[in-house]
């Protein structure tokens, strides 16, 4: 009896651990998104130029860079394997594509602001 009734304790002990690390993964999953929401958030809402092609690079590249570091929490502590090759997929893509942005930025004139850029990208984002 007591032998079993030990055996129960530990089989409870390490069950009770499972579940603490399981709830301090989801508390730092949640809070890595959390934080790459509020900086991708912060990075788009910066006023526009009035220069279409510039306004648009410089705001999705905070959308994608947030796009990459939730899909790197994803390859932090998920588990399916879908989910996980969708999420590789997407830092590879998303970085390339970032990439391209930064070059085409680059390459664009500077930015003459207009009277019209008060209205700009911040105001107009979308999400998805």
């Amino acid at each position: 009896m007591i032998r079993t009734l030990g055996y129960c304790l530990v089989v409870l002990v390490a069950l009770c651990a499972v579940g603490l690390r399981a709830g301090a993964a989801e508390e730092s999953y949640a809070s890595l998104v959390d934080e790459a929401m509020a900086r991708m958030h912060a990075a788009m809402a910066k006023p526009g130029t009035g220069d279409p092609d510039r306004d648009f690079a410089a705001m999705m590249i905070p959308h994608h860079q947030g796009a990459i570091e939730m899909a790197e929490a994803e390859l932090r502590f998920g588990r399916d394997p879908v989910l996980r090759r969708l999420a590789q997929g997407i830092v590879v893509e998303q970085q390339q594509e970032i990439a391209v942005m930064q070059q085409a930025l680059a390459a664009l004139p500077p930015a003459t602001p207009t009277p019209s850029a008060s209205s700009g990208a911040s105001s107009s984002h979308g999400h998805h």
